[in-house]
């Protein structure tokens, strides 16, 4: 599929409207709301209700917390991406053994809309959000893909290939879930 120019948006509350388009059974994305990293651990992840999600989204948003970008080719909706300080997220470090640094911001969520999958839009997103990272004071950014993954929703952290053409360099090596990380 060819697309056009690719534009990353930050999220803000006059764009909250775009960011439930892309979160909801329409796009059979409806049940996560982009809150996996926000809850304390995995325990009872799974148990979750898509009300319960999207509750919690709606608190992020009601705290003034637009934890991401959204993406637009041609003008139209074509995905999200999660991108955050991480000491935010107290699960991550637990997860992936990383330490407190107030300068380094995390990428947890890549979602883009079937209609533009494969077609290089996450790649030119994430170049962008990168860029716009650094000037929000991002020293580092690190991503947490799921190695190995080769279906849409495995993938929902963004594709190992996509961050190391990016530069992003693996900090802890694992078979599964490696931590890459993009120093700026």
């Amino acid at each position: 599929m060819s697309v056009g120019p690719v534009i990353v948006k930050r999220l803000t509350r006059a764009c909250e409207g775009d960011f439930h388009r892309i979160h909801c059974e329409a796009t059979d994305n409806g049940w996560c709301h982009c809150v996996a990293w926000w809850v304390p651990t995995w325990d009872g992840w799974g148990e979750r209700t898509a009300e319960q999600n999207a509750a919690l989204r709606r608190q992020l948003f009601d705290a003034g917390t637009h934890d991401g970008y959204l993406i637009y080719s041609d003008d139209a909706l074509a995905g999200w991406v999660q991108a955050w300080p991480r000491d935010a997220f107290a699960k991550l470090a637990s997860q992936f053994g990383v330490t407190s640094d107030e300068d380094a911001w995390m990428i947890g969520c890549v979602l883009i809309l079937p209609a533009y999958r494969g077609s290089g839009v996450a790649g030119r997103a994430l170049e962008q959000v990168v860029a716009d990272l650094r000037l929000r004071g991002a020293r580092t950014i690190d991503a947490y893909p799921k190695r190995g993954a080769s279906e849409p929703g495995e993938l929902w952290n963004g594709p190992e290939s996509t961050y190391r053409r990016l530069g992003f360099k693996v900090v802890k090596d694992d078979a599964t879930r490696p931590v890459l990380r993009l120093a700026l």
